[in-house]
């Protein structure tokens, strides 16, 4: 009799251990299994932030207003009222540039005018590399000059991008302090030189600019 009570005391320790175990197998699964479906459910949150979050900080990436008035008036050799408003005209129309060139030029116009450059262009990634200008413009652009030229450019992807034609006005007009600007365009790539030095533009001539690596004296 005793060894009956002993045996079914024993097997029942025996389930309620299995019991035991069972449930910890279980709850175990679970466990796994909701974190297993957390992880799917939030992940494609995660990654959608991640990819929101910008690659690049815009701060990085561009010159501030005050970064290019130091840098054209070092070029110049002065930073007059004339040079930082006609700074100040471009940012109000195009922004922040990622890039700018410093350079020479010499050119003259009677109806049609040729005009040729050489300088430097400075991203602000730190690439920096040759280029070379020339091209042609037409209409009442009467004159000749010879000038120190600071162009901003903007939406530039990479240095090669710079070396194509960009059309744009190719007259100008001094502004105050002796700095005359006009655009071009290709694209969303927008360039904007600064002109100072000898000489007078009068009118607003359409022309383009033919940038290349190496210099040429064909401007077509």
């Amino acid at each position: 009799m005793e060894n009956k009570e002993t045996e079914m005391k024993s097997n029942t320790s025996l389930q309620t251990s299995t019991s035991g175990a069972a449930r910890g197998f279980w709850a175990r699964h679970l466990a796994a299994s909701l974190v297993a479906m957390a992880a799917i459910l939030f992940a494609p949150a995660a990654l959608a932030q991640s990819e929101q979050r910008p690659a690049v900080d815009r701060g990085e990436a561009t010159y501030s207003e005050e970064e290019i008035v130091r840098e054209a008036g070092d070029f110049f050799g002065d930073v007059s009222k004339g040079l930082a408003d006609a700074v100040h005209s471009i940012f109000k129309r195009y922004g922040e540039p990622n890039a700018y060139i410093k350079g020479e030029e010499a050119g003259g116009a009677f109806v049609v005018g040729l005009r040729y450059g050489q300088g430097e262009l400075v991203m602000k990634n730190g690439t920096r590399q040759r280029v070379y200008w020339q091209g042609p413009s037409a209409g009442w652009d009467f004159g000749g000059n010879a000038v120190k030229n600071f162009t901003l450019v903007y939406n530039l992807p990479n240095g090669e991008a710079i070396y194509q034609r960009f059309p744009g006005v190719e007259g100008s007009a001094f502004l105050i302090g002796g700095i005359a600007i006009n655009y071009q365009q290709r694209d969303d790539i927008v360039l904007a030189p600064m002109r100072a030095g000898v000489g007078l533009r009068l009118g607003a001539s359409v022309g383009y600019l033919k940038y290349t690596k190496s210099r040429e004296w064909l401007p077509f």
